[in-house]
């Protein structure tokens, strides 16, 4: 319950509600000078700002236009229903036939979030429109159209919406969390034995962190994009791009990682303790340049510190046979693999 109030309260989550309350006033206010729409119909308009009014500028138009496309389909089904009453056939079957149709088409993915809209406005045409069909679809569309528009320009122009430093902090947290986990994954390679249990609890929450952290990078992509604010901050948006193209790499790294040291502990395999110590300390180098801030200072030398402990951990593989089991040394080299793709997206990322 707390963690829902924090949702509902968060500044951007206002801001957002001020701006849509607003904005629906506005639209209800004017609506009656909507030319060709009668008048009776402008509590349409404040609908029509609430489909719109989304997180980001560009996700305020895809909305609105999708709405809108999804609208004209159900008010074209909506007057097909009334075609078939007019027939002579039953309103039920009219309803029936609407209703299967509308969600049906709202089947098509394309509609985005105008799918739902589909089958709600084919039933509002064909029950409520009546006799008066014409009269109603028109300022039906053309209100909604004009609370769109009020929505779409009150997200532009009022504090347009700019998430880059949210998903900056979020890229951070992930960055600290893989960095972590990398830390725990040493001291349990050099553990004897290793605990699979104590790797996969390092490792549990990861594909669910950097699913979150991707959907923030990606908002604040979209939320730059149209928007004025975002110019002036093009730099933030491409170093947020490169952080999460980095941290991906290497926290799938990371998730093979484990992966090959549970299966390592599942078989019962014991690895010299020569070359478990050479990885263990591998890892760690690998922690500390993933842990490093985008203005450290020491980045470089620590990817080449990173680099020679993998280095090393190749020269103390070629030097220890492992013959207790033929998978052993797959299992070694696949974790070596895992350290050096860690490595290399460190390096790509300083680089760049």
């Amino acid at each position: 319950m707390i963690d829902w109030g924090r949702q509902a309260t968060n500044g951007d989550r206002l801001v957002l509600a001020a701006k849509t309350a607003v904005a629906a006033a506005i639209a209800w206010y004017l609506a009656p000078l909507v030319p060709w729409a009668d008048s009776e119909y402008s509590y349409y308009a404040p609908l029509g700002v609430l489909v719109s009014m989304y997180p980001t500028v560009v996700g305020s138009v895809r909305a609105g236009l999708q709405a809108l496309v999804g609208l004209a389909i159900g008010i074209a089904l909506g007057l097909g229903g009334l075609v078939l009453v007019s027939t002579g056939a039953p309103g039920v079957i009219a309803v029936a036939a609407v209703i299967a149709v509308g969600i049906a088409l709202g089947g098509i993915s394309a509609l985005g979030a105008g799918r739902d809209w589909v089958a709600i406005a084919g039933l509002f045409v064909l029950l409520i429109g009546g006799p008066a069909g014409d009269e109603f679809t028109l300022s039906y569309l053309l209100t909604m159209a004009f609370g769109v528009v009020v929505g779409v320009a009150m997200n532009l122009i009022v504090v347009p919406p700019l998430y880059l430093r949210r998903a900056s902090e979020q890229l951070t947290s992930l960055r600290e969390r893989v960095s972590g986990t990398l830390e725990e994954l040493a001291g349990a390679v050099m553990a004897d034995p290793i605990d699979p249990r104590r790797i996969t609890d390092a490792t549990s929450d990861l594909p669910t962190m950097l699913s979150t952290v991707e959907e923030e990078v990606q908002q604040a992509d979209e939320s730059s994009r149209a928007n004025p604010r975002g110019r002036r901050r093009r730099g933030e948006r491409e170093l947020n791009d490169r952080r999460m193209t980095a941290l991906e790499r290497t926290a799938n790294a990371t998730r093979d990682l484990a992966a090959a040291l549970v299966q390592v502990a599942d078989e019962g395999i014991v690895p010299d303790a020569a070359i478990r110590h050479a990885l263990g300390r591998a890892v760690h180098a690998c922690a500390e340049i993933v842990g490093a801030a985008t203005d450290d200072q020491r980045a470089e030398e620590k990817a080449a510190g990173a680099a020679e402990a993998l280095d090393a951990l190749l020269d103390e593989l070629n030097r220890h046979p492992t013959p207790n089991s033929r998978y052993t040394a797959a299992y070694a080299y696949a974790a070596a693999v895992c350290v050096r793709r860690i490595v290399l997206a460190s390096e790509d990322f300083i680089a760049a």
